[in-house]
């Protein structure tokens, strides 16, 4: 259905199922968050929403396929820090740009949480430093992939501790937090939803949150700043966005109906649990503070010396 005539286009949508691309792995935090605003989203809107994972290359592979998708307004991406505002410091060549998306909303917002196997001996951001610091290049951090903000969390806490770490990437948060879990790698700073159910079975150990305060879900944990490691401040978010060139009458209407489902005290008490900070803001909000993302990470990348690809 071409989107030629707003009026008609707009009492019309969604009149088929809405494809949600989602550019990580099952499990993971973005994929968390997809299901559950989705699911809402179909029942409010009356069609479907299909989430549909395309994890890979760091949100590459569903960044490139949403730019490929038509702008109908059927083919949404839960975006993130990594496809629509890291990855353009971090390769030379990618297959999207930043004006093939249209922003809708954001949806939500975390922290990341430095977590440790619980068999390694330190309980202390100060013990692990320690750790690294007298054998340097034993100890590893895992990430959900390069170019994400666990990624890059990663390599800004072996920047800020003058420790050397080895980087071992996954396709997605849930593989690596399970090799983490198994004790195949060393740490992580993951997206704090991915992580929190392992803190509280006691297979993971927090150490540091890299917000600017406490996570009420996990109040015994000191910030970063706390920890003694400075100028470390990290917030992932997730948002909604389209193909450019959607209409704007329907990601209106789409930013209308998730900022809804944000306010509603079901979905807002599943994020908090989360430790998410619900957004809801406008597209034109939105774009802003991507836009702003793109301009912090590139220094964040050019402060950690990470050559790119």
């Amino acid at each position: 259905m071409a989107l030629t005539a707003p009026g008609t286009a707009l009492a019309a949508y969604p009149d088929k199922p809405i494809r949600l691309i989602v550019p990580a792995a099952a499990g993971g935090t973005t994929d968390i968050v997809s299901r559950l605003v989705g699911k809402r989203m179909g029942e409010l809107l009356g069609q479907p929403v299909v989430v549909e994972n395309r994890a890979g290359g760091g949100g590459i592979i569903g960044a490139q396929a949403l730019r490929q998708s038509a702008a109908d307004g059927y083919t949404l991406m839960m975006g993130n820090i990594g496809p629509n505002a890291i990855n353009y410091s971090l390769y030379r060549h990618l297959p999207y740009r930043a004006e093939d998306f249209a922003p809708i909303t954001l949806v939500v917002s975390v922290p990341n949480v430095l977590v440790v196997n619980a068999n390694v001996p330190a309980r202390t951001v100060a013990e692990l430093v320690a750790l690294a610091r007298a054998q340097p290049g034993k100890y590893s951090f895992a990430s959900s992939g390069t170019g994400q903000s666990v990624h890059l969390s990663g390599e800004l806490f072996r920047k800020r501790t003058g420790t050397d770490l080895i980087h071992v990437p996954y396709k997605g948060a849930a593989p690596a937090v399970a090799d983490l879990v198994a004790g195949q790698v060393t740490m992580m700073v993951d997206n704090l939803p991915s992580s929190l159910p392992h803190i509280r079975s006691g297979k993971l150990r927090a150490l540091a949150v890299t917000s600017a305060t406490r996570a009420p879900e996990l109040p015994d944990v000191p910030t970063m700043k706390e920890a003694g490691v400075n100028d470390f401040q990290v917030t992932a978010w997730f948002g909604l966005v389209a193909p450019a060139g959607t209409a704007p009458e329907v990601i209106d209407r789409l930013q209308k109906t998730v900022a809804g489902i944000l306010d509603e005290p079901e979905v807002k008490a599943r994020l908090a649990e989360l430790g998410g900070i619900p957004g809801g803001d406008t597209p034109a909000h939105f774009g802003s503070f991507i836009k702003s993302e793109r301009e912090r990470w590139a220094r964040v990348v050019q402060d950690t010396g990470i050559a790119p690809q």
